[in-house]
């Protein structure tokens, strides 16, 4: 997350700010607020100064004093001065330790909502419009691998052309991370996942594909065309996650047709699923766009599954802080062009 914050306030600007908030904790009296302000709004912008927002921001996401310093490129004494006095202002711990790390206290929690919204504004209002051409920004993307196999071509020649200083972060779709989507999708641009799998967030529909049927080469048991008995009867290689151990919606819809297939293998991912058919008697079910691409370099046939199985919607979702982020909008309008891209593709 390093230089999410650091645009807010500069660095000399920072120290100042703790230096002279620090100082001001000592003292008492002082001036009255200007007949222009209403007292409260004074009082409550004097409790936390500009600096607070981004640093307790940064605090309660990094969860770590000095990575939270770091990612606003304050010291480290700086940064904890900052948080001990966040702390006392609002009566809490914010953080405890459980273990070797820290976990967020209900407070804390309750407040990460109004701080994402906030930080943002404090960006438009003090940074500068996003310029993908000039930007060095590191884009996060939580995606399975069939996400950069798929669009990773149409994606790399979109980022070369109008952002060449940006960086790409591509973290897993794990089970972790869907278990804690509110923390997944506030740590990241966007998450990219099956439609059916969250509601509640931001998203639009990324791209649409197909379940299709793959075999090895050399299978001898299946000729040009699978038939049902062949589901029933030969092994499977399955992509599995620990969160849905039912496999993939293909596999629970042959499923609720009365097909127990016989899974033989498992992987977390879809990359490796051609090459644990090669060579074997399994059948895989994978997308088609996947399964085309992985054909041309692992030993496998694609075949249309004989039963219906329905079509596969791939989402992209976001956190709602982040629906008006330039940044964070022009990448979602990559990922959009990048898929459309790949459609004319196919189709034309």
């Amino acid at each position: 997350m390093g230089g999410r914050y650091a645009s807010v306030v500069d660095r000399r600007t920072r120290e100042l700010l703790v230096t002279e908030s620090t100082s001001a904790g000592h003292r008492t009296g002082g001036a009255q607020p200007s007949s222009g302000v209403p007292r409260s709004t004074s009082l409550a912008l004097r409790s936390q100064d500009l600096v607070s927002l981004p640093v307790l921001h940064a605090r309660l996401h990094e969860r770590n004093v000095t990575r939270a310093g770091e990612s606003m490129g304050m010291s480290q004494p700086a940064a904890s001065a900052v948080l001990a006095r966040l702390r006392r202002r609002f009566g809490d711990q914010l953080l405890v330790r459980v273990g070797r790390g820290y976990e967020l206290t209900p407070l804390a929690a309750s407040l990460l909502d109004r701080l994402d919204v906030a930080v943002q504004a404090l960006e438009r209002l003090f940074g500068q419009d996003f310029d993908p051409a000039s930007s060095t920004r590191d884009f996060v993307l939580v995606a399975s691998d069939y996400v950069p196999a798929v669009l990773g071509e149409e994606l790399n020649r979109i980022m070369a052309e109008e952002a060449p200083g940006v960086g790409l972060d591509l973290r897993p779709l794990t089970t972790t991370a869907l278990l804690d989507m509110d923390a997944t999708l506030r740590q990241a641009d966007g998450v990219v996942m099956p439609h059916e799998m969250i509601h509640g967030y931001p998203g639009n529909v990324l791209l649409r594909d197909r379940w299709v049927c793959i075999v090895a080469q050399s299978n001898t048991a299946v000729g040009d065309e699978l038939r049902i008995d062949h589901l029933a009867v030969l092994p499977w290689a399955a992509q599995y996650s620990r969160l849905d151990p039912g496999g993939t919606p293909a596999l629970r819809q042959l499923r609720a047709l009365g097909i127990e297939p016989h899974v033989e293998v498992v992987t977390e991912g879809f990359l490796a699923v051609p090459f644990l058919v090669a060579g074997s008697n399994r059948i895989a079910f994978l997308q088609e766009r996947l399964a085309q691409r992985c054909a041309a370099t692992a030993p496998v046939r694609v075949l249309p599954s004989p039963v219906e199985v329905g079509d596969l919607a791939v989402s992209l979702r976001w956190h709602p802080g982040a629906t008006d982020d330039p940044g964070s909008r022009w990448f979602r309008g990559v990922l959009q062009r990048a898929a459309a891209r790949l459609d004319q593709a196919i189709t034309g």
